[in-house]
C-alpha cells in the first residue's frame, strides 16, 4: 500500500517522487558497475556489487560511488568540470528532475508575480476579457462569444456573470470577478456572494480576485452548501501561465530517457 510520501508527484505531475528517486538510485549503482541489466525490468548484481554488500555499509551515496572509474566518467558527462570549485561536492537528496523542477517553479513564480501586477493595473474591461479568455481555455463557458455574453452582463446581487460548466450547458456556474486591488477579501464579501447564489438557486460559484482571501473567507467557502471556489491573484496568475493567457513560450526543453526495449529487446530483420 502506497504511503502519502510515495504518492507525492514531481511538479510536472508525470511521475511520483519516490519512483523518480528509486530510478536514479538504480541508475547510479548501475553506472558504478554494482548491477547490470539482463532484460527490461530485470537486473542482476555483479561481482563488484557482491563485494560492496560484504562491506556491510550503513549507506551507499555519491561519495562512495565516486571511487569507481565508470561512475566518475558518468558524472563527468553530466557537468562541466572546468566550472567546478575546489570545494568538496555537497550531498543532495534531490534528483536531477527535482532540481530542474525547482528551477522551473522559481521561474514560474517570478512570472506569476509580474502577471499579478499587470492584472492589478488592468482596466475593469480588460480584466473581464482576461477572465473570459481563461475560463474558455479551461473548458468553461462554451465558445468565447457565448462566455462574453454571459460575463459582465448581470451585476445583480454580487453576481457578475453566468457561464456554462460544459459546452452542452448541462449546468451553470455563477461568477464574481473583481479587482480588489491590494485589499484582502474577507468573509463578509463571500457571505454576500453565497446569499446571491442562494437567491438564484445556484449550486456552484467562482469568486475571482486579484488579491488574497482571508482564512475566515476560505473556511466559510468550504463550509457552505453551495460549491464556491475562491481564486486569488496567485492562483489566477498560475492558471494564466498554464493555459498561455497573457504569456508566450520562448524556450522549450525536451527531456529524454533510454529506451530499454531498444537495447534489451530482440530485434527483427
Amino acid at each position: 500500500m502506497m504511503t502519502g510520501e510515495q504518492n507525492q508527484l514531481l511538479p510536472s505531475g508525470q511521475q511520483a517522487i519516490f519512483d523518480n528517486r528509486v530510478g536514479w538510485a538504480r541508475s547510479y549503482i548501475k553506472k558504478a558497475g554494482l548491477i547490470e541489466t539482463t532484460r527490461r525490468g530485470y537486473f542482476r548484481i555483479t561481482n563488484r556489487g557482491l563485494q560492496v554488500i560484504d562491506q556491510k555499509l550503513a549507506k551507499i551515496n555519491v561519495k562512495f560511488l565516486q571511487q569507481f572509474k565508470e561512475f566518475q566518467e558518468f558524472r563527468a558527462l553530466r557537468r562541466d568540470r572546468s566550472k567546478e570549485s575546489d570545494e568538496p561536492e555537497e550531498e543532495t537528496s534531490k534528483t536531477p528532475e527535482e532540481a530542474l523542477a525547482d528551477v522551473y517553479q522559481n521561474l514560474k513564480n517570478q512570472l506569476a508575480g509580474e502577471l499579478i501586477q499587470r492584472l492589478k493595473q488592468s482596466s475593469p474591461k480588460q480584466f473581464e476579457n482576461i477572465v473570459i479568455d481563461l475560463l474558455v481555455k479551461m473548458g468553461y463557458g462554451g465558445s468565447r462569444r457565448e462566455a462574453a455574453r454571459a460575463i459582465g452582463k448581470s451585476g445583480d446581487e454580487g453576481i457578475d456573470g453566468i457561464i456554462n460548466e460544459d459546452r452542452l450547458g448541462l449546468d451553470v456556474i455563477y461568477v464574481q470577478a473583481k479587482k480588489w486591488g491590494d485589499t484582502t477579501v474577507g468573509r463578509p464579501e463571500i457571505q454576500k456572494f453565497a446569499v446571491a447564489l442562494q437567491g438564484q438557486h445556484a449550486k456552484k460559484g467562482i469568486c475571482i480576485s486579484t488579491s488574497n482571501f482571508t482564512r475566515e473567507a476560505t473556511e466559510f467557502a468550504s463550509r457552505v452548501e453551495n460549491k464556491i471556489i475562491l481564486i486569488d491573484g496567485e492562483t489566477l496568475a498560475q492558471y494564466m501561465i498554464d493555459h498561455n493567457i497573457g504569456v508566450t513560450p520562448f524556450i522549450n526543453y525536451e527531456i529524454k530517457k533510454i529506451d530499454l526495449d531498444y537495447f534489451t529487446g530482440e530485434g527483427t530483420l
